[in-house]
């Protein structure tokens, strides 16, 4: 709980998502794409390889979105992360530690909020999934994406689950936090998608 405590909610929120590049990222604007639910509307976690949140996590939050963007664009978009300054507003910095396509066991480092944190790629999937992860301030997440060709773009589905300390002790605020964060990450990755298409 000392960490809820040294640093300020918004700052805290984009380090748990940690590996959203997403967590308070963005405007708060909802799109209509967009589905609300925390806990729906999958019956199911979504995986990537044999990755997947952990279903038993007290924080878990699911989001869907339509980009009508080429799915090579999406994925661009999305796997480029030393390009997540420019599209997400509240990072200010991003170094890929390991060369090359993001890949299984990849790292990179990003500063948000006054916050470093530290990513670690736990699975790609070319123009399919991608999953990372990693602990930050007593919080393990594990965030997993789904890209899905549709009729007129992309279907990208989102899934992002925090379990530790911190999380029980404060479940209600943490739960608004990443709701708010990833609605938002799926919100400009579609309107930064459609316009570079």
């Amino acid at each position: 709980m000392r960490a809820l405590h040294a640093v300020p909610l918004a700052a805290l929120s984009a380090v748990l998502v940690l590996a959203t590049p997403g967590l308070a990222f963005g405007n708060s604007k909802d799109d209509t794409h967009v589905r609300q639910s925390a806990k729906a509307p999958y019956s199911q976690s979504l995986t990537c390889g044999d990755v997947h949140p952990d279903e038993t996590a007290p924080v878990i939050t699911r989001k869907e979105i339509v980009v009508n963007a080429p799915l090579q664009t999406v994925w661009k978009v999305q796997t480029d992360v030393e390009n997540w300054p420019t599209w997400q507003p509240n990072v200010t910095s991003l170094v890929k530690e390991t060369p090359g396509a993001l890949r299984s066991g990849s790292v990179f480092r990003w500063a948000t909020e006054g916050l470093d944190i530290t990513s670690t790629v736990k699975t790609v999937e070319h123009d399919k999934c991608l999953a990372w992860g990693g602990p930050a301030q007593g919080i393990n997440a594990i965030h997993v994406w789904t890209f899905t060709p549709v009729k007129g773009g992309v279907l990208v589905r989102t899934e992002e689950s925090w379990t530790g300390a911190p999380v029980v002790a404060n479940t209600a605020v943490l739960q608004a936090a990443l709701d708010n964060s990833l609605q938002n990450w799926v919100n400009n990755l579609k309107h930064r998608s459609e316009s570079d298409s």
